[in-house]
């Protein structure tokens, strides 16, 4: 769903402090970027911020980054989340928003930029095969995240798609992670702390149920498949 452009977006988000309008200026170094040295949580896809929002302000000892690429949606992010904290009196200093196209995400975070969790929530399932790059679980996106994420950090992913969730958890295999949990129904699992996305209000009131899994990373180098002539070849290096 499209959402209606905002003439306050920008203006917002331009006078926000802890709106990042540069990210590839913190390369290596989003560890500075924060009042504190915490570890250091992504969230790829924040959306509206109700989930990070939530995240952020019962972690406060731990610093987030929201990730998203549209400014009126990281511009209604930063209302709810600034919204929290200011009912609650305390200043926002665990969280940075900032536009990235996470395909290329590579030119915002290097492998100084140590990560210590990954949130995917509900990104795009791209049904058509010659789409799966797309995927933010595809290979060639796991193969980015792996230079940053230390390891045995953690990829926490949320899906409503029975196909999508099947195939990352083929994607995380080959690319060097040991799923650590799984669950195709997160809300009778018992699992918890579970913050709720606006996506995932709204397919759980539909009556489709969450999937969600906990990837850890393995040491090693891992790659992505490339391709070849009748297929595509994946080289591992462990």
């Amino acid at each position: 769903m499209r959402m209606r452009a905002k003439k306050w977006a920008r203006p917002e988000l331009a006078a926000c402090p802890y709106f990042i309008k540069e990210p590839a200026a913190n390369r290596g170094k989003w560890a500075a970027a924060f009042r504190k040295k915490q570890p250091l949580y992504l969230e790829l896809g924040c959306g509206k911020g109700g989930f990070l929002a939530q995240l952020a302000f019962e972690n406060p000892d731990i610093n987030f980054v929201g990730i998203d690429l549209i400014s009126d949606v990281l511009a209604v992010a930063r209302r709810n989340i600034q919204a929290l904290y200011d009912q609650n009196e305390r200043p926002v200093e665990n969280v940075l928003l900032t536009s990235i196209e996470i395909t290329r995400i590579e030119l915002d975070f290097s492998e100084k930029d140590v990560a210590d969790r990954i949130y995917i929530n509900f990104c795009n399932p791209w049904f058509k095969h010659s789409q799966h790059k797309k995927r933010l679980t595809h290979p060639f996106q796991l193969e980015k995240y792996r230079a940053f994420l230390k390891d045995g950090g953690e990829i926490w992913f949320k899906t409503d798609d029975d196909g999508l969730f099947g195939d990352s958890l083929r994607y995380f295999a080959e690319m060097g992670f040991t799923v650590a949990y799984q669950t195709e129904d997160l809300h009778q699992s018992g699992f918890t702390p579970n913050y709720l996305t606006e996506h995932e209000e709204m397919y759980t009131a539909q009556g489709i149920k969450t999937k969600f899994l906990i990837a850890k990373k393995l040491h090693g180098e891992y790659r992505a498949p490339r391709p070849i002539r009748g297929g595509t070849e994946h080289e591992k290096n462990v």
